[in-house]
């Protein structure tokens, strides 16, 4: 027939032919993030054959409850509960134990608790020995190296053989026996074992030196012997310390090598622990010597050896006092050589004895009936001195009292 394309005849001879040969698609299930389930299903209509895409979309379904299903359950239980009665509030509510005998908390006075006894355990824990403390033990263990001490901690306390004492000690098991009962000074606190280290050297250098400072403030002077010399001086043992005696501080200076082995009196120039510097002198001691016929009141007389910007130097007699410059007068002074020059002998007053510098200290303005009178008639004052001097003893007595 014309007008009939001569393809289409063969494309329907070709789909007739494979009709038989024909393979039906794979169904395919496809779920997108938007729970859509895509499938594709073969629709073959007579000549033609297609896919065509069914979507379907999923979506959670709430299930329906059914009031007669839950009568039935109620039914089923209502020998053991009853819901009728029962609230929702009581039943998010947990089982508890009604049980009188069943203690489920106790408070903390439902307890013994004795105070006293946990103050003591407190005690009993508390470290023993912070370093510089001192502490009485008793010795209950010898070693080669130190000795066991007893201190009342949870660990003994243990003392280096060197420092058991001063020097090289000798009979070590003798002097030490087992029970002694000794004082020590703690050196180390404790270590992780919970022991200390102590030194019975530490605490009789500890006592000297407080010995020694408390001699010095007083002014004594002691009797040293001379072990040794070097350039500068001479060399003592005071006490376990170790003292030291410039040449300069010397009577005589020259020959000091041949004062090793002999005793000298000395005074104390210098203590200092901290440094350890213990310095000593001799010319010092002849001079506190004199010191002690010497009484705060005094009227002493004495030839001025040397004139300073802030007053007088006065010989007394191998000491040396001074004479301030406040001291002199009341009145107003313009220069110090209109009062007195050097050489001239003049009497003045006792007002300071310090031993531990040798410082005697003078005063002069004690003896003016008036302001400025030693000013005016310098001669006047210095015969009546001794007089005046009498007026004038009542202020030292009261400084005496209050001593």
């Amino acid at each position: 027939m014309k007008g009939v394309s001569n393809k289409d005849a063969q494309n329907n001879k070709k789909n007739k032919g494979d009709k038989n040969n024909v393979k039906k698609p794979l169904q395919v299930l496809h779920i997108s993030k938007k729970d859509t389930i895509s499938k594709k299903e073969e629709v073959v209509d007579g000549h033609q054959n297609f896919t065509k895409e069914v979507k379907t979309d999923v979506s959670a379904v709430k299930p329906k409850i059914n009031e007669a299903s839950i009568n039935e359950v109620k039914e089923s239980y209502s020998n053991n509960i009853n819901f009728e009665n029962i609230s929702y509030e009581e039943l998010e509510k947990p089982l508890t134990l009604q049980d009188e005998d069943f203690i489920i908390e106790r408070k903390v006075d439902e307890f013994d608790f004795d105070e006293s006894a946990f103050l003591e355990a407190l005690n009993e824990n508390e470290p023993i020995g912070a370093t510089g403390e001192t502490i009485k033990g008793k010795v209950i263990a010898l070693e080669s190296d130190g000795l066991y001490i007893d201190i009342g901690g949870k660990a003994p306390g243990f003392m280096p053989k060197k420092e058991c004492g001063l020097g090289v000690i000798t009979n070590f098991k003798e002097n030490f026996t087992i029970g002694l009962e000794m004082e020590v000074l703690v050196i180390k606190e404790q270590n992780a074992d919970g022991m200390v280290t102590v030194s019975a050297r530490a605490l009789i250098l500890r006592q000297s030196w407080e010995k020694v400072a408390s001699s010095a403030k007083n002014g004594e002077l002691i009797q040293v012997t001379i072990n040794g010399f070097n350039r500068g001086g001479l060399t003592c043992d005071v006490d376990g310390l170790r003292g030291f005696i410039p040449r300069s501080q010397l009577e005589d200076g020259q020959d000091y090598q041949s004062l090793v082995n002999k005793n000298l009196k000395v005074a104390f120039l210098e203590v200092n622990p901290e440094t350890r510097k213990l310095v000593l002198s001799e010319k010092k001691a002849l001079l506190v010597s004199k010191f002690a016929d010497l009484k705060l009141g005094q009227l002493i007389e004495g030839e001025v050896l040397a004139i300073k910007p802030y007053g007088f130097f006065v010989d007394l007699g191998g000491a040396s006092g001074l004479l301030h410059q406040s001291s002199i007068t009341n009145g107003s002074i313009r220069n110090l050589r209109e009062i007195f020059v050097e050489g001239e002998v003049i009497k003045a007053l006792i007002t300071e004895i310090d031993l531990e510098r040798g410082r005697i200290g003078l005063n002069t303005a004690l003896l003016e009936n008036t302001p400025g009178e030693l000013i005016i008639d310098k001669e006047k004052v210095m015969i009546e001195a001794s007089e005046r001097s009498l007026k004038t003893k009542s202020l030292f007595d009261k400084k005496d009292l209050e001593k």
